[in-house]
């Protein structure tokens, strides 16, 4: 699979949209916008004081994508392709992610099964904790921690175009935002979000496509494309809304 990026020039070329209170103007990006992947098929893992955030992608401009989202952020990106040919993008293990970590990874529930946990993480290079706020106590990775959306989760535009990069994609009948088959318990949480800024949408499962959350209607895809922002160079029409 080429990871060579398009060369065109018209992709990405900045369009006139209507300014949102929740759009990708509306703040500078942060590292906490990695919540935003994690509402979909992200994964996260700590190690020490140090989280990472990964997540499986395809086709191959979604690895453009989101290295630049990255390192927009300040996030020491990395890739490599899986045996099936997808790809795997992800941070560094870095200290500036530690509130991230504590905000979204949690012990299971009783009714949990241990294959909901996420796997061992492996080593790899963290960066500094210069000017990292107090995350409060870190819990070692083998403390066995689901992925969980901390009370109040919130989308907005930053947010929402990470997910839209790592799992957006039109259909004939509007837009689909993939989710982790393994959250299924997150999905109502992550729903009413997508509902509070104005983009309610349907819970397709496996036979219809899913799971995904999909975004119908000439409004609300409208509303969509303004939260987004301008697609990004890499990606394709059909990849963006």
């Amino acid at each position: 699979m080429s990871l060579t990026p398009p060369t065109d020039s018209s992709a990405g070329a900045p369009t006139a949209r209507q300014l949102s209170l929740f759009g990708v103007a509306a703040a500078d990006p942060t590292p906490g916008d990695l919540a935003g992947l994690l509402a979909g098929p992200g994964r996260i893992s700590r190690m020490g004081g140090t989280v990472r955030v990964s997540v499986d992608v395809e086709p191959a401009w979604r690895v453009h994508v989101l290295v630049a989202e990255f390192r927009r952020r300040g996030l020491a990106p990395s890739w490599r392709q899986l045996p099936d040919g997808r790809l795997t993008v992800r941070t560094a293990y870095t200290a500036v992610l530690a509130r991230l970590g504590a905000a979204w990874l949690h012990p299971p529930t009783p009714d949990q099964p241990d294959a909901d946990l996420p796997e061992a993480a492996q080593p790899e290079a963290a960066q500094p904790e210069a000017d990292l706020p107090d995350a409060g106590p870190v819990r070692g990775e083998d403390d066995r921690l689901v992925k969980r959306p901390p009370t109040g989760f919130h989308l907005a535009g930053q947010r929402l175009r990470l997910w839209a990069a790592a799992a957006g994609a039109r259909d004939p009948l509007g837009y689909r935002l993939r989710l982790a088959e393994s959250d299924a318990d997150n999905w109502p949480q992550v729903g009413a979000a997508l509902a509070a800024i104005g983009l309610p949408a349907v819970l397709l499962d496996a036979r219809s496509g899913g799971p995904a959350y999909r975004i119908v209607g000439r409004r609300r895809l409208t509303r969509l494309a303004e939260l987004l922002g301008d697609r990004p160079a890499a990606a394709p029409e059909d990849g963006w809304a």
